[in-house]
């Protein structure tokens, strides 16, 4: 059943530009989300037969105060009124079919965030979804967020870096899946019968990634006796400040996967192969980044000097000693960027003290953005298992591989008749591990790392009985 929200008029006379979390039923919006939550299955389907579940009736009163707390929410965010519509229609249609698999296709193709990029503006969404780096489950999940999106972003985006799906955002509040490690809102992660032939948008939460920089940096500065120059300082100090820097640097980031000389789209497609290369793809783009923020800076963009330090700095602190070992193709990015700049000479760590070239470590970074981009262009002419062989010899070449590694005796201790896609089977959940500097360093920023769980600009969310 589609329920207009059009007509509906503020309750109370709240302002159309007030501040959605303010409004009571975000608060009753949340608190039944969270009833919900809990009974789900990883589908996102309820099995009301299950042992301790709630009952059928139950759990449709909490969606009922779900809709009403929608509709009551709507007239403040006039911009999302077909998107709130469709909600409340997939809402219902969930309900009606018995809190089956969730299918909210109507609701992810009317919600439509990148079409007109406003500063500051706010968005209500509520989805059933994982949370990358978060929540595995398509649990149901309410998010207040808002855009960011100066004016100076907008002109380089205009004019340099076209990406019109990108969507920079920053928490207001949000339910239990956020309350982890996740940082992206992707249109890809939301429960539908059906994946829509295009995704229209794309969020980074780059609140969160910066305060979560800005913690674990300034602890392994700190232990690590780093001495940073006065304007990577003052980066770290301003929350504000690293917040545009990272919005800057995730639209180039993002943009750069489907550019330069790609052997086939190579990251942007599902597809099954060795976790280095996805690795040496997330690295790529953020060296391009880098790169670009270089020509910035040249040409007198103060944000461009921003995103080289918080490249480096996020590199090579915070992403080795983050998650798991298991396949952890960020984490090997921040070793290889480490590993490379001190077998250059551009960082040393002697007396128990990193000491850091700063613009020597400029020159490096480019150096190793070069040698990604050459095995990528030669990746072209080369059969995936060749390409896939020679990326291993560039990341052995600086990391040491584990001892028990077939990959590292060459092809000749592979199975070369199976498919490449078999030949996964033989990469080891570590393949590289941890060198002793970062042994060390995790174990000193472990409780840090963990501390950052769930960060936002303004500290914890408030939680909801």
């Amino acid at each position: 059943m589609t329920e207009r929200l059009a007509s509906i008029t503020p309750v109370g006379g709240e302002s159309p530009t007030g501040r959605v979390i303010a409004h009571r039923a975000w608060t009753t919006l949340k608190r039944a989300v969270e009833s919900i939550r809990p009974a789900q299955s990883k589908d996102g389907s309820i099995d009301f037969t299950a042992d301790g579940a709630p009952t059928r009736d139950r759990i449709a009163r909490q969606l009922d105060r779900v809709v009403s707390a929608v509709r009551e929410l709507a007239p403040l965010l006039p911009h999302d009124a077909a998107y709130h519509e469709a909600l409340v229609a997939d809402l219902r249609r969930w309900a009606d079919d018995g809190f089956g698999v969730p299918d909210f296709l109507d609701s992810l193709l009317a919600f439509r965030p990148a079409a007109d990029r406003t500063d500051g503006r706010q968005h209500l969404v509520v989805f059933p979804m994982y949370t990358q780096n978060g929540n595995p489950d398509r649990n149901l999940e309410a998010v207040v967020l808002r855009v960011v999106w100066p004016d100076w972003l907008a002109e380089l985006e205009r004019t340099r870096y076209d990406n019109p799906m990108f969507l920079g955002i920053t928490f207001e509040d949000f339910t239990a899946g956020y309350d982890t490690n996740s940082a992206v809102l992707f249109p890809e992660t939301i429960a539908v019968r059906q994946a829509p032939e295009r995704f229209t948008w794309g969020g980074i939460f780059c609140d969160r990634e910066a305060a979560r920089f800005r913690r674990v940096v300034d602890a392994a500065r700190e232990v690590t006796s780093l001495r940073l120059p006065d304007d990577a300082a003052d980066l770290l100090g301003d929350q504000e400040r690293c917040q545009q820097t990272f919005v800057l640097w995730d639209m180039i980031h993002d943009r750069t996967h489907s550019h330069g000389d790609l052997p086939f789209d190579p990251f942007m497609i599902k597809q099954r192969q060795p976790f280095w290369m996805y690795g040496l793809e997330e690295l790529r783009c953020d060296l391009t980044a880098f790169h670009e923020a270089v020509r910035l800076e040249a040409d007198g963009h103060p944000q461009g000097r921003d995103v080289q330090y918080a490249v480096l700095l996020d590199r090579l602190f915070r992403f080795p000693v983050t998650g798991a070992r298991v396949r952890n193709y960020d984490g090997l990015g921040g070793q290889l960027l480490f590993a490379y700049l001190h077998q250059h000479d551009a960082l040393r760590w002697t007396d128990n003290r990193l000491g850091v070239d700063w613009d020597h470590a400029r020159e490096v970074t480019v150096r190793l953005r070069e040698e990604i981009e050459t095995l990528y262009r030669k990746g072209i002419d080369r059969p995936k298992l060749v390409h896939w062989l020679k990326a291993y010899d560039l990341v052995s070449a600086y990391l040491a591989p584990h001892p028990g590694s077939r990959w590292a005796q060459g092809p000749d201790a592979l199975d070369l008749s199976l498919p490449p896609r078999k030949l996964v089977d033989e990469v080891l959940p570590d393949e590289f591990p941890l060198s002793l500097f970062y042994e060390a360093l995790a174990k000193k920023l472990r409780g840090v790392v963990e501390s950052t769980r769930g960060i936002t600009a303004a500290g914890p969310v408030t939680r909801v009985a």
